[in-house]
């Protein structure tokens, strides 16, 4: 017990610079006493107190602002950095070495009684606000992007933004941080690629226009034509 509280301590002082002391971390983070909530109530809640275990982590739920089913299962050296307004569902399975910021949901799809929560892989970063709806599998290594919603399966090694998510960026390495200001933006990639062909046409059309000496006449006005 008391080896595996040091290991939740050290998890946050190598993941948060912001981290100066263990009496700061024992006390100032909402995200591992959230985490420490959530193994008392699953505990309860896999040895049949069902009640006791959702009533456990409702009072986490309030001091804490994070929201972790106890039937969830959540692997070593978790950490949710900051925290507030996360929800984890109930079939929700997160592997080890897992990285989250605030707002992340983990939510499902259905109103059947059986697995209908994201399985998330060892070493995957989910950034701020993110969304993962469904029984789907994100792979170990992957990372999703802030305000990403995230409704099919993402290989491992992957990096996926957006909505509906998209995957855009293939890595061999494994990186556990996630360097929001340099992932990929596919919307604004298509809007570049697209004035670049747009200036190309462009310079086609004058080039056209000065070797068969003709212009563009400009369109009539119309009477009403009321634009300016």
């Amino acid at each position: 017990m008391f080896q595996r509280l040091r290991e939740d301590i050290s998890t946050v002082r190598e993941h948060d610079p912001a981290a100066r002391s263990t009496a700061e971390v024992l006390f100032c983070y909402p995200g591992l006493h959230a985490l420490w909530f959530y193994r008392c109530a699953h505990w309860l809640w896999t040895h049949h107190f069902k009640f006791c275990g959702r009533l456990t982590s409702h009072w986490g739920r309030f001091w804490t602002g994070i929201e972790i089913h106890p039937g969830a299962t959540i692997g070593r050296r978790f950490f949710i950095d900051h925290g507030m307004g996360v929800v984890i569902g109930e079939t929700a399975e997160i592997g080890d070495d897992v990285l989250m910021y605030q707002g992340v949901v983990l939510g499902g799809t259905s109103l059947q009684k059986h697995k209908r929560h994201p399985t998330i892989g060892n070493r995957v970063v989910i950034g701020s606000a993110a969304i993962i709806l469904g029984p789907i599998k994100i792979g170990d290594g992957a990372r999703v992007g802030s305000n990403s919603v995230v409704i099919h399966p993402v290989p491992p090694e992957c990096t996926v933004v957006g909505v509906p998510g998209r995957i855009v960026e293939e890595r061999k390495v494994n990186v556990f941080e996630l360097e929001h200001g340099e992932l990929p933006d596919p919307v604004s990639d298509a809007l570049e690629a697209m004035y670049n062909r747009q200036g190309k046409l462009e310079d086609r059309i004058r080039e056209l226009e000065h070797l068969l000496k003709v212009g563009v006449a400009k369109p009539e006005r119309s009477e009403n034509d009321w634009s300016v």
